[in-house]
């Protein structure tokens, strides 16, 4: 039950062929795409999508990135998409500080605003964090304080000390194709610790192709080489790897069906 847990199938690269991507995928043995929005704009799209594909579903939610143009967006906005059946999580959301597109302070708050409905509905909060990890990790603590949440770390590439301090607070990691590269030593050792009930694989397509398929616009079925790539680390097989990571998708993301 392999399952790519995070790509944009309505972003340019694969938009514009997406059946043939599907097929591909499939093909490979991938059962399952969690289809990631980034701006209010794509919300319906990324939604419809997921009504036509019986192995799609749909997050709703701001990037970092986006922050600023949807400085207003309230939780009522979010929670009247949460309803729709095919949406199965919030976000994807966060900090990103290393190209500051947006307002520190406006990434922050709106990240409150996705963690509040997370918290209401019970979906999962998708959060995307890039040097950023003390104030990531200061408001998933806060946060957690006031009432627990669903939550995972997409496309993990943090330092150890945070990924262990976001488990302990009960998050699910996600893995992308960057733990394939060769700079990506230090992921490399700290994937192989991840409790094996708490470890998602993705690809975050159209980005990140892993490697052998370095500089090509990344495809969900590209989830079978990053998952081939973390059993070896892990010392176990692919098709173990993918059985464990697609049931934890289905115990983290339960309004979702196999």
């Amino acid at each position: 039950m392999l399952i790519d847990s995070h790509c944009h199938l309505n972003y340019k690269g694969l938009i514009e062929t997406q059946a043939d991507v599907l097929a591909r995928a499939r093909e490979r043995g991938v059962r399952g795409f969690l289809n990631i929005s980034t701006r209010r704009s794509e919300w319906d799209a990324v939604v419809a999508t997921a009504h036509r594909e019986p192995d799609v579903w749909a997050s709703i939610g701001i990037h970092p990135h986006e922050a600023d143009a949807h400085a207003d967006l309230g939780a009522e906005a979010l929670r009247e998409a949460a309803t729709d059946p095919r949406v199965i999580a919030i976000g994807e959301t966060g900090l990103d500080y290393y190209y500051d597109h947006s307002d520190r302070q406006v990434q922050q708050d709106l990240f409150r605003v996705h963690i509040a409905v997370a918290r209401e509905t019970g979906l999962p909060i998708v959060i995307h964090t890039r040097d950023a990890e003390d104030d990531t990790l200061a408001i998933l603590t806060e946060e957690m304080a006031k009432g627990a949440f669903p939550a995972l770390i997409h496309c993990f590439t943090a330092s150890a000390g945070f990924g262990r301090s976001v488990l302990d607070l009960g998050l699910t990691i996600s893995i992308s194709g960057i733990v394939t590269f060769k700079n990506a030593k230090d992921l490399q050792v700290f994937v192989a610790e991840v409790p094996t009930d708490r470890l998602l694989v993705e690809t975050d397509a159209p980005f990140l192709a892993p490697v052998p398929h370095r500089g090509k616009v990344c495809e969900p079925g590209f989830v079978a080489d990053t998952c081939a790539f973390v059993a070896a680390l892990r010392g176990t097989s692919a098709e173990a790897l993918a059985e464990q990571t697609g049931a934890n998708f289905f115990r983290l993301f339960t309004k979702a069906r196999p």
